[in-house]
């Protein structure tokens, strides 16, 4: 390279190197100082590399660590919504569809890919698995495999307060909640699920809610479905940033009502869990000669829940193994699985939604931080309170669809309690002992279940029983040691609160100011995803009597509301002083009066009932 170019046409080059004239000697000896120049030479470079590792490393700090980040959002000027604007895209908050399978797909041969070929190999059964009477214990279901909760839950809170408990988001979703094993104790006695000793297990009455689902189309607070649609229909005038930041190109990924992948896992696992435990019940079929009698629904979610569960509890095939009785859930119908059908009042929401006045008086309070730490991120759309309720909502939706949501680090563990908190009142005043109809739509499967302890058919259909079915004792068997039930968790609640379990009342009528530290009720533990409730029962020596304890989520229910029946340490009730209260019950539970009556209740805490009854005639 010539001198010349150097000197004219890389003026990097002139920069980096040291200049001929600078520093000689003032005799102009150059040849005199030979070391002074090279040693300034390598000081030159290395205090120039030094610097540029400075450079870098304060660079990555400042752009790329949790720290610097902090920092940028913290100070980010007044026109972030305009740096923001550019990312916001059309598509955000509108729907995304992948239909599955194809409807006509070219390569589907099914003569060359038979289900049976035959060539088996050895087909020899053992013994039944009977974990519940022979096990030293009982196995807990835990948690939600294949889900996954937030990873930033924590960052609200001090290490001090995250390493003394174990804060469980699954767990604070109300009924949208995947099941989990109460602990024990929960409902105020102290024993497991296993046989008590001295007794044996004789038989299991199971009633199941069907598995985590999509949406339902409506939604009389909130709704999914009714949040991404606004936010779609004014996609061009809103652009999101900060930590929702995400949303300029999210879509709404959920479909609507049917089960989704991890609520099938749900019912086929339970299926699995309840063949471990009480599998031994079935010998007395085969010493009958005879297969049980499952029943669902016709909705799509509920007969695949059940055929999932089926699918668990007997394998594949299941064909030739039980027989799937399937009642109608439509208007009109007699349906003791799906009452409100052919129950007006049940469909009057001034009646059978009482619960949102409070939801809204609560959420008000409970997400007041959390809207004013959002609304500033999402600019051109003001969001409510309503909103943010609707975006916890969404993060259990898509983690029960999609396996994970970024919905759900957008709240403290503080606001996810009260979001449980939230749907107890939803269900209280909707479902259960606050809602004035959901004793009368309980009593149905009450009286199925009173017809099949005793083994004798129902003496009077005067509710939502079926009496084309349960008059049949091919579709309504009687004398059997299980039957399995599925149907909705409004109607686990409403048979709940039909039996009279009064320890689930006794913090009623539930407030909307404050949340109970200790309350009795909670939809997590008595309505999640794939709630069950066992009916077991029990032979035990030194009583005269069959015994029959309520198992719901693995705890034991006391019931000691139930006239007669004594506060026993397992919680075991004689099977003859349940019919007979039971029986009590159903004669003073009016379903023409409740379902078809002429009576009006008003809104909010003006009245209220912690029994599930409708007002008496006259009353108000």
């Amino acid at each position: 390279m010539s001198t010349s170019y150097k000197e004219s046409a890389d003026p990097e080059s002139q920069a980096l190197l040291p200049q001929d004239n600078e520093y000689a000697p003032l005799d102009g000896d150059r040849s005199s100082t030979p070391t002074r120049r090279r040693s300034f030479h390598l000081r030159h470079v290395l205090v120039a590399y030094v610097a540029g590792i400075l450079s870098a490393l304060i660079v990555q700090f400042l752009f790329c660590s949790r720290f610097g980040l902090a920092y940028w959002k913290k100070h980010a000027n007044a026109d972030a919504a305009a740096v923001y604007a550019d990312f916001a895209s059309p598509d955000a908050g509108s729907t995304e569809v992948h239909n599955f399978p194809p409807s006509s797909p070219t390569n589907v041969f099914p003569s060359l890919f038979p289900s049976h070929v035959g060539h088996a190999g050895p087909t020899p059964t053992g013994a039944e698995p009977a974990l519940v009477a022979t096990a030293p214990s009982y196995p807990l279901h835990t948690g939600a495999p294949h889900l996954l909760g937030p990873q930033a839950l924590s960052r609200n809170k001090s290490s001090a307060a995250a390493s003394e408990s174990h804060f469980d988001i699954f767990k604070h979703w109300g009924n949208l909640s995947p099941w989990f094993s109460v602990e024990r104790g929960s409902f105020g006695v102290d024993s497991g699920p296993e046989a008590p000793e001295t007794c044996r297990v004789t038989g299991l009455h199971l009633l199941h809610r069907h598995g985590a689902r999509y949406p339902t189309q409506w939604a009389s607070f909130g709704g999914p479905a009714n949040f991404s649609a606004r936010l779609h229909n004014a996609a061009d005038g809103w652009t999101a940033s900060g930590d929702l930041e995400f949303m300029n190109n999210w879509t709404y990924k959920l479909g609507e009502e049917i089960l989704t992948p991890f609520g099938r896992q749900q019912l086929f696992d339970l299926g699995v869990s309840m063949r471990m435990k009480y599998g031994f019940l079935l010998k007395n079929f085969t010493e009958t000669n005879t297969v049980p009698v499952f029943r669902t629904e016709s909705q799509d979610r509920m007969l695949a829940s059940a055929l999932n569960f089926a699918l668990g509890f007997f394998g594949y095939p299941f064909e030739g193994q039980y027989q799937q009785s399937i009642t109608i859930e439509d208007s009109g119908f007699n349906n003791t699985l799906a009452p409100y059908a052919t129950c007006p009042n049940a469909r009057d929401r001034t009646k059978s939604d009482r619960a949102i006045p409070y939801i809204r008086e609560w959420a008000s309070i409970y997400l007041h931080d959390a809207l004013q730490r959002l609304r500033p991120q999402l600019h051109g759309y003001e969001l409510t309170i309503e909103d943010v309720y609707t975006l916890q909502q969404m993060c259990a939706y898509e983690t029960v669809a999609i396996g994970y949501s970024k919905f759900c680090e957008l709240f403290t563990e503080d606001e996810w309690k009260g979001f449980n908190y939230a749907m107890d009142l939803y269900f209280w005043y909707g479902s259960a002992f606050g809602s004035p109809v959901a004793r009368v739509q309980g009593i149905g499967y009450v009286q199925e279940l009173l017809a099949r302890l005793t083994h004798t058919p129902i003496p009077v259909h005067n509710s939502s029983t079926n009496a084309t079915l349960d008059d049949n004792p091919v579709t309504f068997p009687l004398g059997q040691s299980l039957y399995v039930d599925a149907t909705h968790e409004v109607v686990v609640l409403n048979v709940i609160t039909a039996l009279n379990l009064t320890s689930f009342a006794a913090d009623g009528p539930l407030p909307a100011d404050h949340m109970p530290e200790h309350r009795a009720f909670k939809s997590s533990h008595l309505a999640p995803f794939a709630t069950n409730v066992q009916f077991q029962l029990l032979a035990c020596e030194g009583e005269p009597d069959p015994q029959i304890r309520v198992i719901i989520n693995d705890g034991v229910a006391p019931l000691t509301g139930i006239r007669g029946c004594p506060e026993d340490k397992d919680g075991k009730c004689p099977v003859p002083v349940f019919v007979d209260a039971q029986r009590e019950i159903v004669s003073q539970t009016d379903w023409n009066w409740a379902c078809h009556g002429d009576w009006h209740v008003p809104p909010g805490p003006a009245w209220n009932t912690t029994t599930g009854d409708a007002p008496a005639p006259g009353s108000l």
